[in-house]
């Protein structure tokens, strides 16, 4: 059975500024869309699970990986290693499913050469003072990680005019209604449509 091929999204967005609650919404609204799980070896964060927000890693256990050719892309930040399965993306995209990545602006960078196809959105805060607010309220940062991450959003914010798309995320709800209309879009697109033989030439 041929099945219609998926669309890639990536989506990106500063630490802190609401990535993980609005993905949650675009899966509850887009049945049809699967969340790419990644792999990481930085240490879970309160209430996350192995398997459901990441594949959480030893650095041995990455590296092996790496030597046997599983990862589609993988990026080093500091002391972690972030990197995304091809086991994650490409069986599903051939069954015909959106699959859905959260990757750092150099993972969805090296996921774009891969994939000229897949669409990028970066989420955006309503503004830096409300991004150091919402860092500060996680209570899971301290000063120095604050600071340290103030500094990544000055490198990540020059890579968002390569995204196809900016989203601010006001409101979460509101965030996830404009990127699911995005996605709806971008599926109506002909390039993205099979509109041979729609009529029947002979008369």
């Amino acid at each position: 059975m041929k099945y219609k091929q998926g669309m890639l999204i990536v989506v990106s967005g500063f630490s802190g500024v609401g990535k993980g609650t609005v993905i949650q919404l675009l899966i509850d609204s887009m049945p049809n869309l699967q969340f790419s799980i990644s792999c990481t070896t930085r240490a879970p964060r309160v209430g996350e699970e192995n398997g459901v927000n990441y594949f959480f890693l030893s650095e041995e256990e990455f590296e092996k990986k790496i030597a046997a050719g599983e990862f589609v892309e993988y990026t080093k930040t500091f002391t972690n290693y972030y990197g995304t399965l091809k086991s994650e993306i490409d069986a599903p995209l051939a069954h015909g499913v959106d699959v859905l990545l959260e990757l750092n602006v150099v993972g969805a960078r090296n996921i774009k050469e891969l994939y000229p196809d897949c669409i990028t959105v970066f989420i955006a805060p309503p503004s830096l003072d409300v991004l150091k607010a919402r860092l500060i309220g996680r209570g899971t940062e301290t000063q120095e990680s604050i600071e340290r991450r103030i500094k990544e959003i000055e490198i990540e914010s020059k890579e968002i005019r390569n995204y196809d798309y900016c989203v601010t995320n006001n409101v979460a709800r509101s965030c996830a209604d404009k990127i699911v209309n995005i996605i709806r879009s971008e599926h109506l697109k002909v390039s993205r449509q099979n509109m041979t033989n729609i009529f029947n030439s002979e008369a």
